[in-house]
């Protein structure tokens, strides 16, 4: 087990972990830690068997079928386990306690299986990225894990390229017990990659640094379209936001499908970096209550909204919110987003603005139907964004106006 592997290890076997996302490039040694962990659970747990998936049944055999082998060579306990493909199972001899594997497409397997005692105490599903979303996870979850406590779920991954995949959006989301670890072949023992592995790595990266920052670091680059490339994920201390010494604030109206969102950030002109560190998204409910929520983070700074509903700002200005209305006028969202676009970093925070980060680390421009980007700004999935530039509306046209005047 790699060293990086032995914290998320150590809280699997307290307990702590009951869902381990495993993301993590080439040589990240994930799927040999999850393969491991596998094993480890139904030794301990004498009356636990295991499911491992992948969504395709063809590649079982040559990948993880050939995983749980290598574990179990690992482990040197040849001796105890019975490995067949004919059904592809790995039993443990002492008890009867076994592993199958199964693919997606044939779900109907997987639905009808009866384990001859005890129950399935862990669930392995391999390249989770290629799974048709969180619902079909939850499906599989419902057939597979019935009775029985100490249930463990491992998924391991390598990231999608793109922020909007739903597998990326799993991985932000929080979670009870889950946990989501993220590692490169960078933490891997050189000597289990072996030399050529380093020197191919070291050649991608020379010649595509993006293909390798994908590939072999596993990152999130994007898919060419993103429109905000200066985004930071940072959590920021109560002491940093006590600090700031001007905060904006802006909201953007909706009530449903569209969310009302309320954002609060903090610009520092020295270093031109935006700092996201509140947020309020909210869905069918009325100004009166949305108010009550404000209410609650602000009584008395200025809170600049979209002048597209001058009923609702005339709403919170009766519950004695200083509500303004933006501005805007032609041209205004271009030259927003740009000004957005041109900061040094966006820092948002992920656990105080989860839809803010979101939605700026998802927003991309369109594509037409030959595949180029078509320009403009998607008027789709940016209500915090909208919401931020009507926060920093006074500070966007003042910088318009000394550029103009140039």
């Amino acid at each position: 087990m790699a060293p990086p592997f032995h914290a998320l290890h150590g809280r699997i076997r307290a307990g702590e972990v009951t869902e381990a996302v495993l993301a993590g490039g080439r040589g990240s040694t994930k799927s040999s830690f999850a393969s491991l962990e596998v094993l480890l659970r139904l030794l301990r747990q004498p009356d636990c068997h295991a499911v491992v998936l992948r969504k395709v049944k063809s590649t079982l055999r040559t990948s993880v079928y050939a995983q749980m082998r290598w574990a179990v060579d690992a482990l040197g306990a040849q001796a105890y386990f019975a490995c067949g493909v004919s059904p592809m199972r790995i039993v443990y001899k002492p008890t009867g306690q076994t592993v199958y594997f199964f693919g997606l497409d044939d779900p109907g397997k997987l639905k009808s299986l009866k384990v001859p005692f005890g129950h399935v105490g862990v669930l392995w599903l391999e390249e989770l990225d290629q799974y048709a979303g969180p619902e079909e996870i939850r499906n599989v979850e419902q057939s597979v894990l019935r009775g029985g406590e100490g249930q463990l779920v491992l998924m391991s991954m390598n990231p999608p390229a793109s922020p909007r995949h739903w597998a990326n959006r799993y991985c932000r989301e929080e979670k009870p017990g889950r946990a989501v670890h993220r590692s490169t072949y960078l933490t891997t023992p050189r000597a289990w990659l072996g030399e050529r592995f380093f020197e191919e790595a070291e050649h991608l990266r020379a010649h595509n640094e993006l293909a390798y920052r994908h590939e072999y670091l596993g990152e999130v680059v994007g898919s060419g379209a993103a429109v905000f490339e200066n985004v930071r994920e940072e959590e920021l201390t109560d002491a940093q936001v006590k600090g700031f010494d001007r905060v904006l604030r802006g909201i953007d109206w909706g009530y449903y499908p569209d969310p009302f969102a309320y954002n609060e950030c903090h610009y520092d002109a020295a270093r031109r970096t935006l700092y996201l560190f509140g947020e309020i998204t909210a869905r069918k409910l009325g100004n009166a209550q949305t108010a009550e929520l404000v209410r609650a983070r602000n009584r008395e700074e200025r809170i600049t909204a979209d002048s597209a509903e001058p009923k609702s700002i005339d709403d919170f200005r009766s519950a004695k919110l200083p509500c303004v209305a933006a501005k805007k006028g032609p041209g205004s969202v271009e030259h927003g987003m740009k000004w957005l676009q041109s900061l040094t970093a966006i820092v948002i925070d992920p656990k105080r603005c989860p839809d803010t980060l979101r939605e700026f680390l998802e927003y991309e421009y369109e594509r037409g139907r030959d595949g180029e980007i078509e320009g403009g700004y998607p008027d789709m999935g940016n209500h915090h964004i909208d919401a931020v530039r009507y926060a920093l509306e006074s500070v966007i046209t003042r910088r318009v106006a000394r550029v103009s005047s140039r």
